[in-house]
């Protein structure tokens, strides 16, 4: 993977993992006079987090099942506005910039669903090493 593209996978994993931070903090964070969580802000805290990983994976597992059709109606009304404005021009040429285009466009939708898998193992980690701590 390149460094950009690493870069970007990054940056889109740490605004979603901090928009939902923000989300659930506003949400379930109710007494800040004490360093450590009740078990009722623990509780929405993870039901929060929860919801919202649910939700960008069904939005995310639409979006993928979507953008096959989507990049295929780009494509051929590209082609056949490449067509019209030019008669005389290489349908190919036309035919592989919109095929460079979908390619980026699925690229960008395999980054999301990566940056999505992240935070919910994240969350499950997180998970695994507070269980211990509240059994206790």
């Amino acid at each position: 993977m390149e460094p950009e593209q690493q870069l970007r996978n990054l940056r889109d994993f740490l605004l979603v993992y901090n928009r939902m931070t923000e989300i659930c903090f506003n949400r379930c964070a109710s007494n800040l006079n004490y360093r450590s969580l009740t078990m009722e802000e623990e509780h929405c805290l993870e039901n929060c987090a929860g919801k919202l990983i649910r939700s960008n994976h069904r939005l995310m597992n639409s979006y993928v099942s979507l953008m096959p059709a989507i990049v295929q109606r780009r494509v051929a009304d590209f082609e056949s506005k490449a067509v019209e404005m030019t008669q005389t021009s290489n349908p190919e040429i036309s035919s592989s910039i919109a095929v460079g285009t979908a390619s980026e466009t699925t690229d960008r939708s395999e980054e999301v669903i990566t940056a999505t898998e992240q935070i919910t193992s994240l969350k499950d980690s997180r998970n695994q090493d507070s269980s211990p701590a509240t059994s206790h």
